[in-house]
């Protein structure tokens, strides 16, 4: 026996013609339980309980007596159904049409208390199978109600119409109602993210536009300055003087008027931190809870001032990323000085106690914030778990000899 086809048949039937389920609002769930499972459940009790009371009623007030196990095992495959159509729809409605149509060949129900606790719970597996399942498979579970109710009761075909009707239409609406609560929740995390790089760049090119100011404020300082260095200089130095320094004020008033409007109402004269500023920085993520170690490797050079910032915040968010997802753990910061850049590896060991929010790797905007201001650079960045639970934070920012100098 091929057994591809048999997969086939059983994926088709648990999880290939199913949709992903929506999440239930947070009120019908307690924690791992969800309370419509629980209701379907408590209510297939119920049911299995009328079911075999119906049966047997019937049973004793016709000649040819069924045995009591028989109609047992009716009440159950008709009333099952109900406790699966949430986890397995398409499963849980072929089960209630093949325990109906069963029913009615061994046992002459009729019109009776049987017929309508059937009825219900077919419903409820229809209106599953709405929510869940493809539209071809809705549509094919609507004509198979139609026809089977036509088979089994010829008279009933307006009846059996109603019934398929009713819980496809009301799924119908719960579905499309669910589809666009759940593409509104995809754009509002697409648009948080989208509004948290764009905050980032903001305030990196806030950053940026104080250190470029300050260089080329003292390009043009410089450039007034040099003259009056010379002792009788010739008119052409004076002059060339004179164009540099028009050329870096006329740069800064442009840099002004372009990143100037960034800037909130209040100004910020506070100078930028840098590496210099690590061991301080070290100290106030070891009173937040954590313990901090740091060595260093290479010679160390004056960093561009980009350079020494984009690296100070690298490793203050990634100090503050341990704080906050793994307090009381041990962190190690590295910082390497290579010959064509900066490498800072931030590495902290698992929270030695449960972590009230766990960390979703690439959710936070702190992590977009640090790429930004490697990428700002040319340089690169590596966030993620390690294999023991921990986290570690690794970046690379270039540095030309040039820039170093």
């Amino acid at each position: 026996m091929d057994v591809k086809p048999t997969r086939s048949l059983a994926a088709t039937f648990v999880t290939d013609t199913t949709s992903p389920p929506a999440p239930r609002p947070p009120w019908l769930r307690r924690g791992r339980f969800d309370l419509v499972e629980v209701a379907d459940v408590i209510t297939a009790l119920i049911c299995f309980a009328i079911t075999n009371s119906t049966l047997s009623n019937q049973n004793a007030n016709q000649p040819g007596h069924h045995a009591p196990g028989l109609l047992l095992l009716l009440a159950f495959l008709t009333c099952a159904p109900l406790a699966l159509r949430t986890r397995f729809p398409l499963a849980a409605w072929t089960a209630s049409t093949l325990a109906i149509i069963g029913t009615s060949l061994v046992v002459s129900v009729g019109p009776s208390g049987y017929l309508l606790v059937a009825l219900l719970v077919y419903s409820l597996c229809l209106y599953a199978v709405a929510v869940r399942c493809r539209p071809r498979i809705v549509i094919t579970a609507a004509a198979v109600t139609v026809v089977g109710a036509g088979f089994l009761e010829p008279g009933a075909v307006p009846e059996a119409i109603f019934l398929a009707v009713s819980p496809l239409l009301i799924g119908a609406v719960v579905r499309q109602r669910r589809s666009g609560e759940r593409q509104l929740e995809e754009q509002e995390r697409r648009h948080s993210g989208e509004r948290a790089l764009l905050e980032e760049r903001q305030r990196i090119a806030r950053e940026l536009h104080d250190v470029v100011a300050h260089h080329m404020s003292v390009i043009a300082i410089q450039a007034e300055a040099a003259p009056y260095k010379t002792a009788d200089p010739p008119p052409e130095l004076v002059e060339s003087f004179g164009d540099i320094r028009a050329s870096a004020l006329a740069g800064l008033s442009e840099l002004r008027r372009v990143l100037g409007v960034l800037r909130t109402g209040q100004r910020d004269t506070a100078p930028q931190p840098g590496l210099s500023e690590l061991d301080a920085l070290l100290d106030s993520a070891r009173s937040g809870g954590v313990s901090v170690t740091v060595n260093r490797s290479g010679n160390p050079v004056t960093l561009p001032e980009g350079v020494d910032l984009s690296a100070y915040r690298i490793v203050q968010e990634a100090l503050s990323n341990a704080m906050r997802h793994a307090p009381g753990s041990n962190v190690q910061v590295h910082v390497g000085y290579r010959p064509d850049g900066l490498a800072l590896e931030v590495r902290n060991d698992p929270a030695p106690r449960p972590c009230p929010s766990p960390r979703l790797v690439g959710g936070g905007h702190g992590i977009i914030g640090m790429r930004e201001h490697a990428a700002m650079l040319g340089g690169s960045l590596d966030a993620r778990p390690t294999e023991d639970g921990g986290f570690q934070v690794t970046a690379v920012l270039p540095m030309s000899s040039r820039d170093a100098s």
